[in-house]
């Protein structure tokens, strides 16, 4: 008797209608009647985005006109690190869920607008503008549900009517004969700003330009400005100072010689005399043939698509520094040192090679400076 049964399940899967499947998942559907988003299968059962991906646009579609979804912030609420949030972010922006356009605002600051379409495939169809006349509310898919179903009607009514959603239906569709005229059309999303003045400051004030800027046709893209880094140039072949006939010849066998050791450097004829001067260069500073080869074949790439480049780069970023002379490599002869005496007459130390008296005890003494 110490063990609590829980029988509230079993009650609710007999009250399911019609048979119940033998295997899979079996569906226990309430329905809502407040915090809740309408998710279209296209996105929840999305055969080219990743479960992560799926996940950050369902939790997009159910958040407010206005919120922060910058990857700091979505790694910050979620388990997940910033490069798989990022790497989800850039599926939905390539299956059109996503819009991310940098603006530049008035005063001179650059803001990134970011912009979640819950249908791309409507929006393509139909050619429909989010934000002009006749389009799509930008974020009211939370705030004006579609129709419920029969059965969801009937739990409502069973339930009590909600106060919040009956004038839902006549706020939204009351302003429509008001948009025929051009006056009305500038002014008619002013309301609707106001409305929620906590929710959206930030946002709208960017996308404010674009109703009176959609009249008659769409908007012309906003086009990203090109990349101004200026590009590092490419760095030259080594060449040897004297390319004789036996170091072309050697350099030229050498390279022909590699597809011997790896498949994937085969050359061309016009490949191998632009490698030759590199390889020269090598022999000049005593490189042997093995110490190249090794260079050259360790390490490739799979798939190596232009064995020449690679060869170019490794003969010019792996060149190694000259030999260093056999007077280079010995210790640095240090000069003699005159070794410290005592001074026989006032016991004082001097320098010198050999016993006797200081300085100042030389002249009684006689001895020559």
């Amino acid at each position: 008797m110490d063990t609590q049964h829980d029988n509230a399940l079993a009650h609710a899967l007999a009250a399911i209608p019609g048979p119940v499947p033998p295997s899979g998942v079996i569906h226990i559907v309430i329905p809502h009647t407040n915090r809740f988003t309408v998710v279209g299968n296209h996105l929840a059962q999305h055969a080219g985005l990743s479960l992560v991906a799926i996940g950050i646009g369902v939790h997009i579609q159910s958040l407010p006109a206005g919120s922060e979804i910058s990857i700091k912030t979505l790694a910050a609420r979620f388990p997940e690190g910033e490069v798989k949030i990022a790497s989800a972010l850039r599926e939905l922006e390539a299956h059109g869920y996503l819009r991310r356009t940098r603006v530049r605002l008035a005063k001179g600051r650059v803001a990134t607008r970011t912009v979640f379409c819950n249908q791309p495939g409507a929006v393509l169809r139909g050619g429909v503008v989010p934000g002009a006349p006749g389009a799509p509310v930008v974020g009211a898919a939370v705030r004006n549900p579609a129709p419920a179903p029969a059965l969801v009607r009937e739990h409502l009514r069973a339930t009590g009517p909600e106060p919040a959603r009956v004038p839902e239906p006549a706020r939204v569709t009351e302003p429509e004969p008001a948009r025929v005229p051009e006056p009305a059309r500038v002014t008619e999303p002013e309301p609707t700003l106001v409305t929620e003045p906590a929710r959206v400051p930030e946002h709208i004030r960017v996308r404010e330009p674009e109703p009176t800027a959609v009249a008659g046709a769409r908007p012309a893209p906003i086009r990203l400005p090109a990349p101004t880094a200026p590009k590092q140039p490419r760095r030259p072949l080594p060449h040897p100072h004297a390319l004789t006939p036996e170091r072309r010849q050697a350099a030229s066998a050498l390279l022909a010689d590699l597809r011997r050791h790896a498949v994937e450097l085969v050359l061309s004829e016009e490949a191998v005399e632009e490698l030759v001067p590199g390889v020269a260069a090598w022999l000049e500073r005593d490189a042997t043939t093995d110490a190249i080869r090794h260079a050259l074949t360790a390490d490739l790439p799979k798939p190596l698509r232009h064995p020449a480049r690679l060869l170019r780069h490794r003969l010019t970023a792996l060149l190694p520094p000259p030999l260093p002379g056999v007077h280079d490599l010995t210790a640095p002869r240090r000069a003699p040192v005159t070794p410290f005496q005592t001074c026989d007459g006032c016991e004082r130390a001097f320098r010198s090679h050999e016993p006797g008296h200081c300085r100042d005890c030389r002249a009684p003494y006689g001895e020559a400076a």
